[in-house]
Protein backbone atom coordinates (compact mmCIF):
# COMPACT_ATOMS: atom_id res chain seq x y z
CA UNK A 1 0.00 0.00 0.00
CA UNK A 2 1.30 3.42 -0.97
CA UNK A 3 0.05 6.74 0.32
CA UNK A 4 0.76 9.93 -1.59
CA UNK A 5 0.69 13.44 -0.17
CA UNK A 6 1.00 16.44 -2.45
CA UNK A 7 2.15 19.88 -1.39
CA UNK A 8 3.36 23.11 -2.92
CA UNK A 9 0.23 24.42 -4.58
CA UNK A 10 -0.89 28.00 -4.26
CA UNK A 11 -1.70 31.25 -6.01
CA UNK A 12 0.77 32.68 -8.49
CA UNK A 13 0.70 35.30 -11.20
CA UNK A 14 0.95 34.36 -14.84
CA UNK A 15 4.56 33.84 -15.80
CA UNK A 16 5.47 32.70 -12.31
CA UNK A 17 6.67 29.35 -11.00
CA UNK A 18 5.64 26.75 -8.48
CA UNK A 19 7.12 23.43 -7.44
CA UNK A 20 4.80 20.65 -6.40
CA UNK A 21 5.99 17.80 -4.24
CA UNK A 22 4.52 14.34 -3.79
CA UNK A 23 5.80 12.38 -0.83
CA UNK A 24 5.19 8.65 -0.91
CA UNK A 25 4.91 6.52 2.18
CA UNK A 26 5.47 2.84 1.73
CA UNK A 27 8.04 1.21 -0.46
CA UNK A 28 8.48 2.57 -3.98
CA UNK A 29 10.04 -0.08 -6.19
CA UNK A 30 11.96 0.42 -9.38
CA UNK A 31 9.06 -0.60 -11.58
CA UNK A 32 6.85 2.24 -10.42
CA UNK A 33 5.67 5.02 -12.67
CA UNK A 34 4.73 8.24 -10.91
CA UNK A 35 2.30 10.52 -12.67
CA UNK A 36 0.95 14.03 -12.37
CA UNK A 37 -2.58 14.80 -13.48
CA UNK A 38 -4.78 17.86 -13.14
CA UNK A 39 -8.44 18.64 -13.15
CA UNK A 40 -10.06 22.03 -13.61
CA UNK A 41 -13.71 22.60 -12.64
CA UNK A 42 -16.10 21.09 -15.15
CA UNK A 43 -13.38 19.24 -17.04
CA UNK A 44 -12.00 15.73 -17.18
CA UNK A 45 -8.83 14.84 -15.32
CA UNK A 46 -5.93 15.21 -17.72
CA UNK A 47 -2.41 13.94 -17.89
CA UNK A 48 0.36 16.42 -17.15
CA UNK A 49 3.60 14.50 -16.69
CA UNK A 50 5.04 11.18 -15.55
CA UNK A 51 8.40 9.77 -14.54
CA UNK A 52 9.68 6.22 -14.30
CA UNK A 53 11.05 5.65 -10.83
CA UNK A 54 14.18 3.65 -11.70
CA UNK A 55 15.21 5.09 -15.04
CA UNK A 56 13.96 8.64 -14.55
CA UNK A 57 12.42 8.67 -18.01
CA UNK A 58 9.91 11.50 -18.26
CA UNK A 59 6.77 12.09 -20.29
CA UNK A 60 4.84 15.30 -20.78
CA UNK A 61 1.59 16.53 -22.17
CA UNK A 62 2.08 18.80 -25.17
CA UNK A 63 0.47 21.65 -23.26
CA UNK A 64 3.23 21.70 -20.63
CA UNK A 65 6.25 20.53 -22.59
CA UNK A 66 9.13 22.93 -22.18
CA UNK A 67 7.54 24.59 -19.14
CA UNK A 68 7.11 21.77 -16.62
CA UNK A 69 9.76 19.34 -15.39
CA UNK A 70 9.15 16.13 -13.45
CA UNK A 71 11.89 14.75 -11.23
CA UNK A 72 12.31 12.36 -8.33
CA UNK A 73 14.42 11.96 -5.23
CA UNK A 74 14.97 8.26 -4.63
CA UNK A 75 16.21 8.72 -1.08
CA UNK A 76 13.20 10.77 -0.06
CA UNK A 77 10.63 8.76 -2.03
CA UNK A 78 9.40 12.05 -3.41
CA UNK A 79 8.53 13.24 -6.87
CA UNK A 80 8.44 16.84 -7.95
CA UNK A 81 6.78 18.89 -10.63
CA UNK A 82 8.58 22.13 -11.36
CA UNK A 83 6.17 24.44 -13.16
CA UNK A 84 7.55 27.51 -14.91
CA UNK A 85 5.97 30.13 -17.15
CA UNK A 86 2.60 29.37 -15.64
CA UNK A 87 -0.53 30.38 -17.52
CA UNK A 88 -4.09 30.95 -16.28
CA UNK A 89 -5.11 27.79 -18.14
CA UNK A 90 -2.82 25.80 -15.83
CA UNK A 91 -5.25 26.51 -12.99
CA UNK A 92 -6.49 23.20 -11.62
CA UNK A 93 -6.23 20.72 -8.79
CA UNK A 94 -3.05 18.75 -9.35
CA UNK A 95 -2.89 15.10 -8.36
CA UNK A 96 0.02 12.77 -7.89
CA UNK A 97 -0.47 9.12 -8.81
CA UNK A 98 1.51 5.89 -8.61
CA UNK A 99 1.44 2.82 -10.80
CA UNK A 100 3.32 -0.20 -9.38
CA UNK A 101 3.31 -2.14 -12.64
CA UNK A 102 5.29 0.26 -14.78
CA UNK A 103 2.63 0.94 -17.33
CA UNK A 104 3.47 1.41 -20.98
CA UNK A 105 0.78 4.09 -21.07
CA UNK A 106 1.79 6.66 -18.46
CA UNK A 107 -0.70 9.22 -19.77
CA UNK A 108 -3.68 7.00 -19.01
CA UNK A 109 -5.18 7.70 -15.59
CA UNK A 110 -6.70 4.24 -15.24
CA UNK A 111 -3.19 2.77 -15.18
CA UNK A 112 -2.58 4.24 -11.74
CA UNK A 113 -3.55 2.46 -8.54
CA UNK A 114 -2.75 5.11 -5.95
CA UNK A 115 -3.71 8.76 -5.86
CA UNK A 116 -2.99 11.70 -3.62
CA UNK A 117 -5.58 14.11 -2.32
CA UNK A 118 -4.64 16.87 -4.72
CA UNK A 119 -3.28 20.37 -4.34
CA UNK A 120 -4.81 23.52 -5.80
CA UNK A 121 -2.83 25.61 -8.26
CA UNK A 122 -4.32 28.97 -9.24
CA UNK A 123 -2.68 31.19 -11.83
CA UNK A 124 -3.96 34.74 -12.03
CA UNK A 125 -3.76 36.81 -15.21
Amino acid sequence: QVQLVESGGGLVQAGGSLRLSCAASGRIFGSYVMGWFRQAPGTEREFVAAIRWRAGTTYYADSVKGRFTASRDLAKSTVYLQMNSLKPEDTAVYYCAADPSGTSYPAVSSAYNYWGQGTQVTVSS
